[in-house]
């Protein structure tokens, strides 16, 4: 079996916690309201802007000898530069100020993750980064189409209002298959249970992202853009 099927395997109950999340639930059905999918949008912002610095802390920390990652890293990141304004031009189409929500602090949960990113990378060992990248890859992949299909019909949004679920779901298969070759590149069982743990982690630690989306309406803190 290779070590992309046993990650898979391994967590798949930490996966489906996240899945029965009361938010993804009710995303899929439809039974969201704008300021949910801004909220959303609003804590997604706040993972996404430091998706390329992660990245980059990764590649400077990796040693001569795994010069095949520092290679797969660079590719991932000149994928992923810019994704964050993505986020915030689809808060716009929304209706709501992005440049309040760029300014504006993420949850606590948000912060929890991106902090846990940083430590992980910076003092345990890069490598268990790939773990994050697991969880939000896939997630998106799994969810991200059929979520946004569903709440542009329920919210009544113009297809401008999705360009990051859409980035992230179908049509980013190709990096699902990235991710596969890479992670079966790990032959070393410390870098594979390294990487096993880390992924459980993110997905608890994204699961409670979306447990605090659950908050007072989004305008109290994001104003609706002034029309005109």
């Amino acid at each position: 079996m290779s070590f992309f099927q046993q990650l898979h395997n391994a967590t798949e109950s930490e996966r489906n916690a996240l899945i029965s999340t009361e938010m993804i639930q009710r995303s899929l059905k439809g039974d969201v309201s704008i300021d949910d999918y801004v909220s959303f949008l609003s804590q997604a912002y706040h993972h996404v802007k430091h998706t390329v610095p992660l990245l980059m802390a990764v590649g400077s920390r990796l040693p001569e000898s795994r010069e095949w990652l520092r290679t797969a890293v660079a590719e991932y990141i000149e994928e992923e530069i810019g994704h964050q304004e993505w986020v915030l031009n689809d808060i716009a189409a929304c209706g709501y100020d992005k440049e309040a929500v760029r300014l504006s602090k993420p949850n606590f949960a948000t912060e929890l993750m991106v902090a846990y990113a940083y430590d992980l990378v910076s003092r345990v060992n890069p490598v268990g980064f790939f773990g994050m990248v697991l969880v939000l890859e896939g997630t998106s992949v799994a969810m991200a189409d059929n979520a946004a299909s569903t709440l542009k019909d329920a919210l009544g949004l113009s297809e401008r209002a999705f360009s990051y679920l859409r980035s992230h779901g179908s049509l980013d298969q190709d990096h699902i298959k990235f991710l596969e070759k890479l992670m079966d590149q790990f032959e070393s069982p410390e870098d594979q249970e390294l990487i096993i743990h880390t992924a459980k982690s993110f997905y608890h630690l994204y699961r409670g992202v979306f447990e605090s989306i659950a908050t007072p309406p989004v305008q109290q803190e994001f104003p609706h853009a002034i029309a005109g």
